[in-house]
């Protein structure tokens, strides 16, 4: 899949995730996000992971967990629109969503990681060609299954940006 999503596509904030994936194929983008996510992960010690930068910010195992469980959630959305389901879905709070992670180990979110990308990339892989463009209401906002698949490629591309420049520099 090379096509990009319209900005008639989604709407809101959306774009500003959208607008971080370069060009080319999507799942080749999130498979090579897959390889640079394991390598990172792989460097890291369990004290890095347990690291803030702020007092009141999230652990980087925080912001990892939070990579995962936000792609679980537009996949989810991005399954949903793609198979024609047209039952608006809620949003979420990302807070909510934080609490095992900072007692998980980099192994844990390492693990955690991989399934859902896999089970990400699988769906995609799938996916006929007419699903790409069929959209759905998340969180009060109508939005496409391309989009989504984007918009995974650039919440992580966002958050490694922040671990790059706030946890790792």
């Amino acid at each position: 899949m090379n096509q990009r999503p319209s900005e008639e596509e989604y709407a809101g904030d959306f774009g500003e995730y959208i607008r971080l994936v370069p060009e080319g194929n999507i799942i080749d983008i999130l498979l090579a996000q897959q390889k640079q996510m394991t390598e990172l992960l792989a460097s890291l010690t369990e004290s890095q992971g347990a690291y803030r930068y702020a007092e009141g910010k999230w652990m980087l195992k925080e912001v990892v967990g939070h990579i995962a469980d936000g792609e679980r959630v537009m996949t989810y959305r991005l399954l949903r629109f793609a198979r024609g389901d047209q039952t608006p879905l809620p949003g979420f709070d990302q807070e909510l969503f934080l609490y095992p992670f900072g007692s998980w180990t980099i192994a844990q979110l390492a693990e955690d990681y991989l399934a859902v990308r896999q089970s990400t990339i699988t769906l995609l892989r799938g996916l006929p060609a007419e699903a790409w463009s069929r959209k759905g209401t998340a969180n009060d906002i109508s939005i496409s299954a391309r989009a989504l698949a984007y918009g995974i490629a650039g919440h992580e591309l966002y958050h490694l940006g922040v671990i790059r420049n706030r946890y790792l520099s």
